[in-house]
């Protein structure tokens, strides 16, 4: 098959986000054009939303899927038939699970991309491509064609579609030494009532492991506990404080105390002092183990 193109999952990825935006537009009606006025209002309201934390996995799946634009759903029946057919005909070059080996990665391919339910790959693939070595099928039949074409696609929902992704239980570790960990690591920077009722803030430990690991700094908040400050001083002696809100390379841009916001190219003779109070963290994480993460997390998710 042809050299994967990145570009076309990208059109799709923008296709998609185009066609969500029309549907609920299409959905959402003018009330002034198309209702009388008794039918304004809550005669027909919109279904409620349901967030990504109480939808079932196949509906997981398929928002992500109709956000990504993903096309249709893979026949899974067809694509556990059409596994054998693949690897004993297309995973010597293209790999077990189409990721690519002596060919290209049909993930990402044009043909596969293109394609639903095998009205473009059972043609292509009995036709081939011998000018640039992939045989023709054209001893196949169609159902075998398909049942392929369905395993392939299956491969790229597998990669795509983070919906479908199941979080195995990460409680594994041993709680006595994830104890140790945090007396050792975490309570010199802590106090060790930081760590009350932990768990509880957290809906699973998933959630509770990647906020003790990287907590999330509060944005558009008045906690600003977390936040990057700043003291910067000029060349002719003036100095400014703040919250930084933007840091490059390049520039920062920091609020003072009094609202204002003040923009610093950093360059030679201006003195700039960032305090991060996640510094710790970008530390540990470079030592961080799977066996301390994991400690660490059974020992946390007992503090409800």
């Amino acid at each position: 098959m042809r050299r994967p193109k990145l570009r076309a999952i990208f059109v799709l990825i923008f296709v998609g986000i185009a066609a969500i935006a029309l549907s609920q537009e299409a959905q959402s009606p003018n009330p002034t054009a198309s209702q009388p006025p008794e039918q304004v209002g809550d005669q027909n309201p919109a279904p409620p939303r349901i967030s990504p934390q109480n939808m079932t996995p196949d509906q997981r799946a398929a928002t992500t899927r109709n956000f990504l634009g993903l096309g249709a759903t893979p026949d899974k029946a067809a694509a556990e038939r059409g596994a054998p057919i693949y690897q004993q005909s297309c995973a010597f070059c293209h790999g077990p699970q189409g990721h690519g080996a002596t060919g290209s990665s049909l993930i990402t391919a044009d043909e596969v991309l293109r394609d639903d339910h095998g009205e473009h790959l059972i043609p292509f693939l009995k036709k081939g491509r011998p000018e640039k070595g992939m045989p023709a099928f054209a001893t196949m039949s169609d159902a075998e064609l398909k049942d392929i074409s369905e395993f392939i696609h299956l491969q790229v929902e597998d990669v795509a579609n983070r919906g479908t992704y199941q979080v195995l239980n990460i409680l594994v570790g041993t709680e006595e030494k994830g104890r140790q960990y945090v007396a050792g690591h975490c309570v010199p920077c802590h106090t060790p009532g930081a760590f009350a009722h932990i768990a509880g803030k957290f809906r699973s430990p998933e959630q509770l492991q990647r906020g003790w690991i990287w907590p999330t700094r509060a944005g558009n908040s008045s906690d600003t506990s977390l936040a990057m400050t700043t003291t910067v001083k000029a060349q002719d002696g003036t100095t400014i404080s703040g919250l930084i809100t933007q840091l490059s390379d390049f520039r920062l841009t920091l609020v003072d105390a009094a609202g204002q916001t003040h923009i610093v190219d950093r360059k030679p003779g201006t003195a700039i002092e960032i305090k991060d109070p996640l510094a710790a963290h970008q530390q540990f994480i470079t030592t961080l183990t799977n066996d301390d993460m994991h400690n660490v997390t059974a020992y946390l998710e007992t503090l409800q």
